[in-house]
């Protein structure tokens, strides 16, 4: 790589440069290769009359023998204050640089850069734990990464019908109007226990601190995706779910990440072996996902630089390398 000239993305065009179908499929070739990926760096940073903020820094860059040879670096800021605020409670940009000579490349959109390889992660996720046959998706929580789930999930599965429960209404109703004038068939629900027991995949992606999936409603069958709360403090689902379920995460890291692990760790409810394995194991083929039609299945993921770093490398490749050898 010899151009170094710096280039700037804008949201949109970021966006544009990572389509679901082959986003999905280029995190799994991405997952099976690998990368380099230090653990982030995670700051705490404490408010006057409002929840504690979050920095995060994550970088990733290829190994010495791959053929794309980049760096990345995302940098994040998480601000649970602003939805008082009526602003994003996640900000991030993203910058990737020639892993060769350490020279800038471009600088993106980190928020697009996340919701997407979010949203796709999960995806990748179903790809090996969801039924073959799931239709109907439940997705808990309609912000920016839950108005992407139900397109990134049906580049994986026949979903046909979307229910959204936010505890804002009109934000579930945003999400659903959204949906239905796309022609996809999507309604607001209220009642969680009702559509958390008939949902074929239930996918929360909050910032809960309690449990709002009950294992106790949970049908045999069901998919659990958990992709919002990301610190120890936060939880998405209840022990009960937990332990019902199969269980797989993004990374190892969700170990000493997610609170819907590392509390009932801690507590004794389940042992660091109960969760199986990761997605670099799934598609790998070294273990098997769904195994059963009537299992549960669980996935926890908090976000993996080796993913950012796979979207990137989209991005840039789609918008400023046109011509690179």
């Amino acid at each position: 790589m010899t151009d170094a000239s710096f280039r700037i993305v804008d949201a949109q065009k970021t966006a544009a440069s990572l389509p679901f179908h082959t986003l999905v499929d280029e995190l799994e070739t991405g997952f099976a290769n690998g990368c380099v990926v230090p653990a982030r760096h995670h700051h705490h940073l404490e408010k006057t009359s409002e929840p504690a903020a979050t920095l995060l820094l994550m970088p990733a860059w290829a190994k010495p023998d791959d053929r794309d040879q980049f760096l990345g670096v995302k940098l994040v800021t998480v601000v649970p204050g602003n939805a008082a605020r009526n602003l994003p409670g996640l900000t991030s940009t993203y910058i990737l640089y020639d892993a060769v000579t350490g020279q800038q490349l471009c600088l993106m959109d980190g928020n697009v850069i996340t919701s997407r390889r979010t949203a796709a992660t999960a995806a990748l996720g179903a790809r090996f734990l969801a039924r073959e046959d799931a239709r109907s998706l439940l997705v808990i929580g309609a912000g920016r990464v839950g108005s992407l789930i139900p397109d990134a999930y049906r580049a994986v599965r026949p979903i046909e019908k979307v229910s959204v429960w936010d505890i804002q209404l009109e934000s579930a109703d945003k999400l659903a109007r959204s949906l239905n004038e796309r022609g996809i068939a999507a309604e607001v629900v209220t009642d969680l226990e009702q559509a958390i027991g008939t949902a074929d995949i239930i996918t929360a992606a909050t910032l809960a601190t309690e449990p709002i999936i009950k294992g106790q409603w949970i049908r045999k069958g069901t998919h659990i995706d958990l992709i919002g709360a990301f610190t120890p403090g936060m939880r998405e689902a209840d022990d009960t779910a937990l332990t019902m379920a199969r269980v797989f995460v993004d990374t190892q890291e969700a170990l000493h990440e997610a609170g819907d692990l590392v509390q009932p760790i801690e507590n004794g409810v389940i042992s660091k072996e109960h969760v199986l394995g990761t997605l670099a194991d799934l598609v790998l083929g070294e273990l098997k996902g769904r195994t059963a039609a009537d299992e549960i299945t669980y996935f926890k993921a908090v976000g993996s630089g080796l993913a950012d770093l796979v979207a990137a490398r989209m991005v840039y490749k789609i918008t400023c390398a046109v011509g690179r050898a």
